[in-house]
């Protein structure tokens, strides 16, 4: 088989063509503190500047080879963009990430808002958009660029409180259908301005919608409609993440559309292989910060070829490294999986 770069074997991944091994990459934060150091950044400055934070997004690849540069590095980009107050923390020396400092519903009174016109144009989207096409420029060519977007029940548990989203999803289900049906329009129109911008794929992060507190009836007749609007409308290569137990929906999650699910160190992977099928994109799940951050170098290889030997597609973590992770376990990472013959 022809030597091949990252970026060319996740594209051949995501269309069903072989491969030399599985790819290891990511659809969600990768930022390390070692990449920053290199240039000489400031973590939460990066999430209002867009030349750092591509810079920053693009040193795991060159630092480690970890094969993809993903932005933005928050969950706060669409909440933001419809009208949330956010903290930044933008001269803070801490590894903060943007937080909601103020919910646009705070009763159910409230739940029947206005989505502001224009979106795309408003908040960080814009910055993003910058992001992805300055990755492209940069490590385009050799790593696969990836961007994510907020699942329409996560990002209704942006802009108002979770647990009366929750409480409301069994006593209201048909007003929540309502708000998460303008969640996913608010989805559609972010994930397309990334794609125009040039990402390779887009993760969809659900992490709201849980089998840790959502039923499978409700999550297959609540949530999973408005995923497959929102799949439907994503041309690039999509994934599905939800974090949590999810062995009791992942049959579901396959059939929203995405071309790819990806799941956490909770779901039994082998479990879910036999599930799913051979052909399955399946991506996972190693735990992101109590083996690759917490974990020594031989934990992270045990680790690593144990996803692998489950029958994952693309070793991916469960969910944003955190950017503390050792290089000597990142390097272990990548060493086990350009290794592995299965």
């Amino acid at each position: 088989m022809t030597t091949m770069n990252s970026r060319e074997r996740i594209l051949k991944m995501f269309t069903g063509e072989e491969i030399d091994r599985p790819p290891c990459f990511s659809g969600f934060g990768n930022v390390t503190t070692e990449g920053l150091k290199a240039l000489n950044q400031n973590f939460a400055a990066t999430h209002l500047d867009a030349k750092m934070m591509a810079a920053a997004a693009a040193s795991t690849y060159k630092l480690f080879g970890f094969e993809c540069g993903v932005a933005p590095f928050d969950l706060c980009i669409e909440a933001e963009a419809m009208g949330c107050e956010i903290n930044v923390y933008a001269h803070s020396e801490d590894l903060l990430y943007p937080t909601i400092k103020k919910k646009l519903i705070h009763n159910e009174a409230e739940l029947d808002i206005v989505i502001p016109t224009g979106i795309t144009g408003r908040g960080r989207v814009p910055m993003m958009v910058e992001v992805i096409k300055q990755l492209k420029k940069d490590i385009g060519n050799d790593a696969a660029i990836g961007s994510f977007v907020l699942g329409p029940f996560t990002l209704a548990g942006q802009i108002m409180e979770l647990n009366d989203l929750l409480k409301l999803s069994f006593k209201k289900p048909d007003k929540i259908g309502k708000l998460l049906d303008q969640m996913a329009d608010v989805v559609i129109q972010v994930a397309q301005e990334y794609e125009k911008a040039g990402v390779d794929y887009i993760s969809v992060r659900e992490m709201g919608a849980t089998s840790d507190v959502l039923s499978p009836r409700v999550f297959k007749s609540l949530i999973l409609p408005y995923l497959k609007k929102i799949f439907e409308k994503i041309t690039v290569p999509s994934v599905l993440h939800i974090c949590g137990k999810t062995n009791d929906i992942v049959t579901s999650m396959a059939e929203s559309g995405a071309k790819a699910i990806s799941v956490d160190q909770k779901n039994d992977v082998a479990e879910t292989r036999k599930k799913l099928g051979p052909k399955a994109l399946i991506f996972g799940n190693y735990d992101p910060y109590n083996v690759l951050v917490a974990g020594s170098p031989e934990l992270v290889r045990q680790t690593i070829k144990k996803c692998m030997d489950d029958g994952v597609s693309a070793v991916w973590p469960g969910c944003d490294i955190w950017p503390t992770v050792p290089p000597d376990n990142m390097k272990a990472m990548m060493d086990e999986v350009k290794n592995y013959r299965r």
